[in-house]
């Protein structure tokens, strides 16, 4: 398998007036494509800064990290930018919809930036909303959707650009455990088709999805386990 994401003595400090916070301290991850790892660890442990790192949200003050074999460690906001349309899909805890879009236009929104002509943006934001079973609800705005149907979106959103990476933070923490096990299932229904999947996430039962935890602790990374028998 090809390694698609690098962290090579990663660190990310926070400057606040004379008080330096050491957020991650020197962080070595190997992750390699159509894996499925969750990132764990208690507040204050890194993850949040991590997930912004390997999102390309923010850079290091320090190491490289290498992503489907470019350094990205290094690049302005601009260039970070193309990279994350193309590369990587994000999923929020919080879902992050438009409220006045109905969910075929928030889907749509990426493969704007992306530059494809409408016709082409229409199709496939339909079919992707039609992929994660919301063919009959394209038209409908976000509060005339439940929490798991607001996921789905999120999720169609993150797929529509066919990105490698799949990054998924605390993805079911706003819903109910029946709909959790719905969302945590299609994520299953995704990783098969070939996409790398990253979950940043406190929940075990969650964690348990996946087939590496990487858990952190004081910003380095404490433990990696290896999960042989993951849920389904």
């Amino acid at each position: 398998m090809e390694t698609v994401i690098s962290l090579d003595k990663l660190v990310k400090n926070y400057y606040i007036g004379s008080i330096t916070v050491e957020a991650l301290r020197s962080v070595d991850i190997d992750i390699e494509e159509n894996e499925y790892v969750a990132i764990m660890g208690p507040s204050g442990s890194g993850k949040s800064t991590l997930m912004n790192l390997i999102g390309c949200l923010d850079t290091p003050t320090s190491g490289s990290y290498v992503l489907s074999g470019t350094d990205v460690s290094k690049m302005d906001d601009n260039r970070l930018a193309e990279i994350r349309n193309r590369e990587i899909g994000f999923i929020f805890q919080t879902f992050n919809l438009l409220p006045r879009y109905t969910a075929l236009e928030n889907v749509i929104l990426p493969l704007i930036y992306a530059g494809f002509g409408k016709t082409e943006r229409v199709e496939k934001a339909k079919k992707t909303l039609e992929d994660v079973g919301l063919g009959d609800r394209m038209e409908h705005k976000p509060n005339e959707l439940s929490g798991g149907q607001r996921q789905r979106v999120a999720v169609a959103r993150a797929l529509v650009n066919n990105p490698s990476i799949i990054l998924a933070d605390e993805p079911t923490g706003n819903l109910d455990s029946k709909t959790s096990l719905d969302i945590m299932k299609l994520f299953g229904e995704i990783h098969s088709l070939g996409n790398t999947i990253i979950v940043v996430t406190h929940e075990e039962t969650i964690a348990r999805y996946a087939h590496r935890i990487i858990r952190l602790f004081d910003g380095k990374v404490d433990k990696i386990e290896i999960n042989k028998n993951p849920e389904r």
